[in-house]
């Protein structure tokens, strides 16, 4: 198993199945995989959004944020983004139903649906998060800035958020058992299922990590350049 470089330069990337692959670049470039690595990349206009962070969910799910917090669905009927209400930093999307966000204070908010008011209420517990990644079976793992680690557990009494061991920078979640992370030095991990023993190293240096719930894993580097996990 080794890691596949795809011809391209992004900063951020996101992978929510094999299907739906979305980025962004340095200068705020929307891109959504073609599913060909001979043309791998087609630019997604976002008009006066200005996105810069992009989230990709495996039903098509399509969510962004852009440097000022402002929060933005993509829309396929109409090729283009239409705001919704709230600010976020940070935004995941595992499916239409499973939408979670963190703000610039930390605190986590989940998407309820209702675009017209109020789409985003706040999550009790931990509000320290600096980054949050929910899979399509709406599991959802959150980082701080510091580098701890946490794992969403609704019917858990007081503060949902368990501490897992580990430290890492950021965090991505296809679903349960396909959860990936990389740390402050660019070593990438993935989740053993095993709390005791949380993690596992994987070859490689990436600053991004996008899991999809298929089990598909893509990164981009320091660099800006892009790669895709070859399993087999």
């Amino acid at each position: 198993m080794a890691w596949k470089e795809i011809p391209g330069t992004l900063k951020r990337i996101s992978a929510g199945s094999v299907s739906n692959v979305w980025g962004v670049d340095s200068t705020s470039n929307v891109f959504r995989y073609t599913g060909d690595n001979t043309n791998p990349w087609v630019q997604v206009p976002d008009d006066f959004a200005d996105i810069t962070d992009v989230s990709a969910a495996a039903d098509g799910t399509v969510w962004g944020v852009n440097a000022i917090g402002d929060v933005y669905f993509f829309e396929w009927d109409a090729r283009g983004w239409r705001r919704i209400f709230g600010t976020l930093k940070q935004i995941s999307a595992g499916s239409s139903k499973h939408v979670w966000g963190v703000n610039a204070a930390g605190t986590v908010f989940r998407y309820v649906g209702d675009d017209n008011e109020d789409p985003f209420v706040r999550v009790n517990g931990n509000t320290n998060l600096t980054g949050i990644s929910v899979g399509a079976d709406g599991t959802v793992w959150g980082v701080n800035s510091t580098g701890n680690v946490y794992r969403y557990t609704e019917d858990r009494a007081g503060d949902p958020w368990v501490q897992i061991p580990g430290q890492l920078t950021t965090i991505s979640v296809g679903m349960k058992t396909t959860v990936w992370g990389v740390n402050e030095a660019g070593d990438i991990f993935t989740y053993t299922a095993d709390d005791n023993k949380p993690w596992v190293q994987i070859a490689g240096g990436l600053v991004d990590v996008g899991a999809g719930a298929d089990g598909v894993v893509w990164g981009v580097n320091s660099a800006g350049k892009i790669f895709r996990w070859n399993r087999d």
